[in-house]
């Protein structure tokens, strides 16, 4: 999978020309949402056969600042997979390389009436996906 890449904006920024705290959480949706496309499942096609998949936690370390301008690597890897939930890890480095935040969410997945479902039995293709991302990350 390829690697989510996108520039600080000027208004993520605070009055210290740092960026804000909160706009990495953004970064990470926005690297899903990527990642989610090149798998194949884009959002609109799960929402089409009735399944959303909300963030019940999120967790960001940040390690270095970032700046207005700077060019920003998002790698997505899936922690871990399971029937009903989906743990991501995220980790963000600046144009020199340098680690600037590791962050991780998790994701269950619902029906239209809002109610956890199987997701093995409801997108068996989505499944077997995702398993092939974890396996080629481990070789």
């Amino acid at each position: 999978m390829k690697a989510y890449i996108r520039k600080v904006q000027y208004y993520e920024t605070d009055m210290m020309g740092v960026t804000h705290h909160a706009n990495y959480i953004h970064w990470m949706e926005e690297a899903r949402v990527d990642f989610m496309d090149q798998l194949g499942f884009p959002y609109t096609r799960m929402e089409a056969e009735g399944v959303s998949s909300p963030v019940i936690a999120v967790s960001c370390e940040y390690k270095k600042p970032c700046t207005f301008g700077d060019e920003i690597t998002v790698t997505v890897t899936v922690k871990s997979f399971s029937n009903v939930r989906l743990a991501i890890a995220y980790e963000m480095q600046n144009q020199k390389g340098e680690t600037v935040c590791l962050a991780s969410s998790e994701h269950t997945f619902l029906n239209r009436e809002g109610r956890i479902v199987s997701i093995k039995r409801t997108m068996p293709e989505f499944c077997k996906a995702v398993e092939n991302v974890m396996r080629e990350g481990d070789e």
